[in-house]
């Protein structure tokens, strides 16, 4: 990350995103309308031209990098009135920026400096898109497809490759579409527990989420604030969210299930859950992995 092998940036439905460098350039040219549709859906409610805040915008990061807090206070003295969270946002979306990494724990700080990015070589198209997203989450839809990306329009994409897909129907009659000789394990195969961070894809790659999580589970995944919250796999499906907090020399992952869980279930997530709390707080002196109530 501090090399810039791998770059964090605003991609898929507008949120951020660490991929390599390669992916960068190759995912940020076709997604660019959903970027722009994005911006274009956030009103600052003055008579500011978003095309001349993209154009000031790009002007101030090529001469540094900026935090959000900096971009905000430039572009409101630029244009006293306006709504400055509004048009920096229309700049993050619209102008290819990455978070610079830092020397902090985990590279990026909380308040992390944008930086412009000009990606390099031309860009991937979206057949190249949807091949990526099935290697990843086939069989799947196009409505999945388009969850995931946040793009629209997807449909004539996936009839342009049909002949190197595979498709299936699935129980509703709804037509799936994978890469040929993709791994698709049988219904019994065994899942293992696994802990995903908040925001990951797995939970958000899919319109019909009800293979990974229960429709009356849905409303746990967000807050409020439409922050994702870190999930608990189990037999491949989400049964609860949980949090890491580290007090003195001591970690502790709390984890909080939808539904009462087995003793052996409790033991197998508690085996994977001091794994993670290690790998997340190596020099904890302790870790320990508690159960609220469902």
């Amino acid at each position: 990350m501090r090399s810039g092998a791998l770059l964090r940036g605003p991609l898929f439905r507008g949120t951020l995103h660490l991929v390599s460098e390669a992916d960068w350039s190759l995912f940020r040219p076709p997604i660019e309308p959903m970027l722009a549709a994005a911006a274009a859906r956030v009103s600052d409610r003055s008579s500011v031209e978003l095309s001349t805040v993209i154009r000031l915008g790009t002007e101030l990061l090529a001469e540094r990098a900026l935090t959000a807090a900096q971009l905000r206070a430039l572009l409101a003295a630029a244009y006293p009135g306006a709504d400055a969270r509004a048009l920096a946002y229309w700049v993050r979306m619209r102008v290819p920026v990455t978070m610079v990494a830092t020397d902090d724990r985990w590279c990026f700080a909380r308040d992390a400096a944008l930086a412009l990015t000009v990606p390099a070589g031309p860009g991937g198209e979206r057949a190249e898109l949807v091949r990526r997203y099935l290697a990843a989450f086939g069989p799947a839809s196009v409505a999945d497809a388009q969850e995931w990306s946040g793009l629209r329009g997807l449909a004539a994409t996936f009839e342009a490759i049909g002949e190197q897909l595979v498709r299936f129907r699935d129980e509703r009659g709804r037509e799936l579409f994978d890469l040929p000789g993709a791994p698709r394990p049988a219904a019994d195969a065994p899942a293992p527990p696994r802990f995903l961070p908040d925001f990951d894809s797995v939970v958000l790659a899919h319109a019909d989420r009800t293979r990974l999580i229960a429709a009356e589970h849905r409303p746990r995944l967000t807050t409020k604030n439409l922050r994702v919250n870190a999930t608990v796999l189990l037999d491949g499906e989400v049964c609860a969210t949980w949090s890491l907090a580290r007090r003195g020399v001591r970690a502790t992952l709390t984890v909080a299930p939808f539904v009462p869980l087995s003793n052996a279930a409790q033991d197998e997530l508690r085996a994977e859950g001091e794994v993670l709390a290690g790998v997340c707080e190596p020099d904890a002196r302790s870790v320990e992995v508690v159960f609220e109530s469902s």
